[in-house]
């Protein structure tokens, strides 16, 4: 049996005599985002309208902005906002207020001459028949494009708010309620 065994050296490099750097650079661009933003995060609701029947507290959703800053928008898709709540839960125990009792009425802030943005419907709440009902309960639709790429064309960026109102029984408990509501922004093929 032979068996042979090599092994490599290699010496230190000498001192360079001269050098050179070379600077590699690269500009990427942007390729841009659906994004939506909420310009705050609480809403405080106060007692206007209260009647024999209800008592009611209205108030304003934050202004909610949806920018679509692509270089090129998909073709055949559409984006939409929608929203839903949670139970209003009281600071000492009380019962909760169901997400069926919020409503809203969402309005454009950014007009669209086209048409290509449009808001969601008036949402009631349990208590009335006005609008989809019954309340927040569900995703209710707040924003919708039926075309991306012409959306973008138009403006590319769009801002919409709602006016929020929340009616109850009129012996609900009394006390310091809150709820989340949840806005999400989806993309889809046509």
């Amino acid at each position: 049996m032979l068996v042979g065994v090599g092994t490599a050296a290699m010496a230190a490099h000498p001192d360079a005599e001269d050098t050179s750097a070379v600077e590699i650079g690269v500009e990427i661009e942007s390729v841009g985002a659906l994004t939506m933003t909420v310009d705050g995060t609480e809403s405080t609701l106060v007692e206007d309208g209260s009647t024999e029947e209800f008592r009611q507290f209205t108030g304003e959703l934050p202004n909610v902005t949806v920018t679509d800053d692509r270089s090129d928008a998909p073709e055949g898709v559409y984006w939409y906002v929608v929203g839903q709540a949670s139970d209003f839960v009281g600071d000492a125990g009380q019962a909760p207020i169901g997400p069926e009792h919020l409503g809203w009425t969402p309005a454009m802030v950014t007009e669209s001459s086209s048409g290509a943005v449009g808001e969601g419907q008036e949402v009631g709440t349990v208590l009335d028949a006005v609008g989809e009902g019954p309340g927040l309960a569900g995703e209710e639709l707040f924003l919708l494009t039926l075309d991306s790429q012409e959306a973008q064309a138009e403006n590319g960026s769009w801002t919409a708010n709602a006016d929020l109102v929340l009616r109850t029984e009129t012996d609900v408990a009394p006390g310091s309620y809150s709820s989340v509501l949840t806005l999400s922004l989806f993309e889809d093929g046509q």
